[in-house]
């Protein structure tokens, strides 16, 4: 019995290693991970929404700390020098999904990277931002042409739209 119950300990105690190195690739902080859209880890949860704004979401990870909820978003390859602007708001509309859907207001979000993690305060400022920007892309989608954003070539390049855009760089 004895031999049964130390086996379990050790077994326990390798899932216990594994489990943290895990959250740790993962860029996750400390807490309870109440949601994941990670095929990984079950099955997927459904998108969070907000009407208001017609605002839909799935954010990689939701961490519950100490009362609050951490959205994390998880990007494959390795980090930039500062965040992409792009990335900031997809995280900024999952901060702002979980206000609405949870009843909470984050204090921030994490963007992890391949090699980097970046913590991002969720302000006013930000949302209003993020906002200002939802009403321009909803204004935009009843216009018949909308100028492409080219700022960054390589994209531009690899777009599955290239053929049929008279704005492409590639």
């Amino acid at each position: 019995m004895l031999y049964i119950a130390l086996a379990l300990f050790i077994f326990a105690l390798l899932f216990f290693r594994k489990s943290t190195s895990q959250r740790k690739e993962a860029g996750l902080p400390g807490g309870r991970i109440i949601y994941t859209d990670t095929r990984g880890w079950g099955k997927l949860e459904k998108p969070l929404y907000y009407s208001a704004l017609e605002l839909t979401g799935k954010p990689d990870y939701l961490i519950e700390q100490n009362g609050k909820i951490i959205p994390v978003e998880v990007k494959s390859g390795r980090a930039p020098e500062a965040p992409y602007d792009s990335h900031i708001y997809q995280l900024a509309a999952y901060c702002l999904l979980v206000e609405k859907c949870y009843d909470t207001r984050p204090p921030y979000g994490i963007i992890h990277y391949e090699n980097r993690d970046f913590a991002i305060d969720y302000t006013k400022e930000l949302e209003n931002s993020l906002v200002d920007l939802l009403v321009e892309m909803k204004r935009d989608e009843h216009k018949k042409e909308v100028p492409r954003s080219h700022e960054q070539a390589a994209r531009c390049a690899k777009c599955g739209f290239k053929h049929a855009c008279d704005q492409s760089l590639a």
